[in-house]
């Protein structure tokens, strides 16, 4: 991994290659593979984090959550995916828009921000763009919010990348942002998961980061989808 020393436009520059960000690069889309004709919708939106950067397909939390859901004799699919590695919250929503997607789902989650944080765009932005989000997200899970899961942003700041930066900086400024999300999705009625402080234990614990010294390793990524099984298996059972 380079030296992130350097201009902030340079760090930008280098995450930006790392992680391929960008608006116009055009949303991948994944269908559902349902185990039968019954198998209930989950659809997992977000950006690197629900798209598992630098981890295998199993290992992405979407992925492990459907896992422990079918040894609770749950018929849940697979999740259908549509997130993209570096993306903000209106780039998530264009991608929305172009991916045309079809509810009602019984399940979606909603895992946003790092990037606008990352970029320096504000909380106030966050705030109306994370509210419309989420508001679309409740649409496509039939108009009920508790179908819905809100994920908090995890703390980069710990990682090997993050270090090199104003880790007390990032810390803060995620602080924030979970607070809006958090606030808006208990407005709504959504469920909300807290991973911001198991994230923030990769600092102490090198196997919960993935090799490209940034996100979240395979292990970590089975932390959330424990910490999200209880309010997933509530929306699906009723």
């Amino acid at each position: 991994m380079r030296n992130w020393a350097g201009s902030r436009s340079d760090r930008i520059s280098s995450l930006a290659a790392l992680t391929g960000c960008g608006a116009d690069v055009p949303a991948p889309e994944k269908k559902a593979a349902v185990g039968s004709k019954s198998a209930l919708r989950f659809l997992a939106l977000g950006d690197s984090y629900t798209i598992g950067e630098s981890v295998a397909e199993k290992e992405r939390w979407p992925v492990q959550l459907t896992t422990l859901l079918k040894e609770k004799d749950v018929d849940v699919g697979e999740p259908q995916i549509n997130p993209r590695t570096g993306w903000t919250t209106d780039e998530l929503s264009a991608a929305m828009d172009r991916a045309e997607l079809k509810g009602p789902f019984k399940l979606v989650s909603l895992l946003i921000g790092v990037n606008n944080q990352f970029r320096g765009r504000s909380a106030d932005e966050y705030r109306k763009e994370f509210v419309a989000l989420l508001k679309r997200a409740i649409e496509l899970a039939g108009g009920d919010a508790s179908h819905v899961i809100v994920l908090s942003i995890p703390d980069y700041g710990v990682t090997p990348f993050g270090q090199r930066m104003d880790a007390d900086k990032i810390a803060k400024e995620l602080d924030q942002f979970n607070a809006i999300n958090k606030e808006e999705s208990e407005k709504l009625k959504a469920a909300y998961v807290d991973i911001t402080p198991g994230s923030r234990e990769a600092v102490r614990g090198k196997d919960l980061i993935a090799k490209d010294g940034l996100h979240p390793s395979g292990k970590m990524y089975g932390q959330w989808a424990s910490a999200a099984v209880e309010q997933a298996l509530a929306a699906l059972k009723k």
